[in-house]
């Protein structure tokens, strides 16, 4: 067990994305390792996501503090998440999300780009067997 009784065998990678952070964090701890600004090309991201997967494996939770529950609304990927959680299809949770998003965000072009990006993204990571 870590510090604050986490089993560190229970923890998981997840995608972050927030107006403070994008990139990936730990279930448990609060390790992360950040999407670097300008990385926009896919293999470039491809090769981001497996060098994080290998800094998440080798990070010891003990060294770090405990996760807490984030007070921010929950980030498009989190949606996504929560959408395929209820049952939905991943490519049918994305396409939900950019409806809702069109529909709250009409007046603000580049949250609906964000939330485009993501979606695509998140796919591109479930198809490489990331998520």
């Amino acid at each position: 067990m870590a510090k604050g009784g986490q089993d560190q065998s229970n923890r998981t990678m997840i995608w972050m994305s927030s107006a403070q952070f994008q990139g990936w964090i730990c279930s448990v701890c609060e390790w992360n390792y950040s999407l670097p600004t300008l990385l926009s090309d896919p293999q470039a991201k491809t090769a981001y996501d497996r060098l994080a997967a290998g800094k998440f494996s080798e990070h010891d939770c003990q060294s770090y503090l405990s996760r807490l529950k984030s007070a921010e609304s929950p980030s498009f990927t989190e949606r996504i998440r929560k959408l395929v959680s209820q049952g939905f299809k991943p490519k049918d949770a994305v396409e939900i999300l950019l409806q809702e998003v069109e529909l709250e965000h009409y007046n603000e072009p580049k949250v609906i780009e964000q939330a485009r990006t993501e979606g695509q993204d998140f796919l591109r990571r479930l198809r490489e067997g990331l998520l």
